[in-house]
């Protein structure tokens, strides 16, 4: 395969983790180029929730203060379980939490990137070595190729780049998600918490990002529907309030209410912990970061904030071993450059591994409980969360280190 560019460092996907590690090198004096394949800066999804660890990275990336004026800290959290009749207040939180537009999120991290950075409209097909040097060759959809020195994978839980690496696919929970927005222009008049409300097998929950917005999110045991229709913003309003029409009257208003271009349903995929665990993550000069390597359920709001402490980490590995060559040289030099991008790849793994086997243990066990029909299973589930995870909030407290 002929490249027809040469690039230093590459990075597939230009969502929260992608753009996130590319700030996080150029914080480091080190240039990358993002490939996004949409036309513009990709804004999938209503909001995401930030807890303190994911702060404490924002911090590190230079955009925490400017996100802080975005959205109200979240002060409790709490819990009503309506076919038990019971409630459960968790207050006050202890550390910062947020409920961040995603919008908002994205573009403070890309206004952060040096102009020409990102490359848009750029779908990657494939990744293959470079018969002659081992360095990955990404091929587009324009039929053009481009030759990096280091690839890292940021494009999601259908990776290309994780196929590449050959990890496994993600598996599937026998539950789907909806989530959403809602605005109310004359205020919402909501206390600042996480509010969840449970039913048998369904839960709702909501958290105020500002004074008049409002994130929102169902999950139900079952299957979505088929794809091409839960695609279509109605149908989801539609579908969503039939599913919950038991729940009170506010939740139900709130999803009529809601923007109908920010409504997504989708099948919860997870990377198992055994995977997680064993898997190889990196190849040569290429590995993943974010939902590429470890996408989990939403059931503790990691999936954000461990996106961006990959991004930390995998810069500072990077920036203590690439001050050490010039990843430009070729020749006798090739050799010494790989392994040393190889030593600092392997750094990253090292460093992420049990965090991130952690995090998906805990949310694989909240997931098999809420998917889980059987007494039995769900008895065994919780005996196990109670040996494993005693403090369900001690995650939060994780420092990525400085970058």
């Amino acid at each position: 395969m002929e490249y027809g560019e040469e690039i230093g460092i590459v990075i597939v996907g230009g969502g929260i983790c992608g753009l996130a590690t590319a700030l996080a090198l150029h914080r480091k004096g080190i240039k990358s180029l993002v490939l996004e394949r949409s036309g513009t800066l990709r804004e999938t999804g209503a909001a995401i929730r930030v807890r303190p660890n994911g702060w404490r990275a924002l911090d590190q990336l230079g955009v925490a203060s400017k996100l802080r004026q975005t959205a109200l800290p979240i002060q409790r959290q709490r819990d009503i379980w309506l076919y038990r009749n019971k409630e459960e207040t968790i207050e006050p939180q202890s550390e910062e939490a947020r409920c961040l537009l995603r919008s908002d999120l994205v573009t403070a991290i890309a206004e952060g990137l040096p102009h020409g950075t990102i490359r848009f409209g750029c779908q990657v097909l494939s990744v293959q070595p470079d018969p002659l040097t081992s360095y990955p060759l990404i091929q587009l959809h324009n039929g053009s190729v481009i030759k990096a020195k280091i690839l890292i994978g940021c494009d999601g839980a259908h990776s290309v780049v994780a196929d590449f690496l050959g990890l496994k696919p993600p598996k599937l929970f026998v539950l789907w998600a909806v989530r959403g927005l809602t605005c109310y222009p004359s205020g919402h008049g909501l206390p600042t918490e996480l509010t969840r409300f449970q039913g048998e097998n369904f839960i709702i929950g909501r958290i105020p990002i500002d004074d008049k917005l409002v994130y929102w999110f169902v999950s139900n045991r079952g299957y979505p529907p088929d794809s091409n229709i839960s695609k279509d913003p109605e149908f989801i309003r539609e579908f969503t309030v039939e599913s919950i029409k038991a729940f009170p009257e506010e939740m139900l208003d709130m999803v009529r209410r809601s923007d109908p271009e920010k409504l997504t349903l989708t099948h919860i995929r997870y990377r198992a912990p055994w995977d997680i665990l064993l898997g190889k993550f990196r190849k040569g000069t290429v590995t993943v970061a974010g939902d590429a390597m470890h996408v989990m359920g939403p059931f503790v709001g990691q999936g954000g904030s461990a996106a961006l402490e990959d991004a930390v980490v995998l810069a500072r590995c990077l920036a203590q071993k690439l001050h050490q060559v010039d990843i430009s040289a070729e020749g006798r030099q090739m050799r010494i450059i790989q392994n040393v991008i190889g030593e600092a790849i392997d750094q990253f793994v090292k460093e992420r591994r049990m965090r991130l086997l952690k995090l998906s243990m805990q949310t694989y066990l909240l997931g098999s409980l809420r998917q889980s029909s059987s007494s039995i299973a769900k008895f065994a589930t919780m005996a196990l969360m109670m040996v494993l995870f005693r403090d369900p909030n001690a995650h939060t407290q994780y420092y990525c280190g400085d970058l």
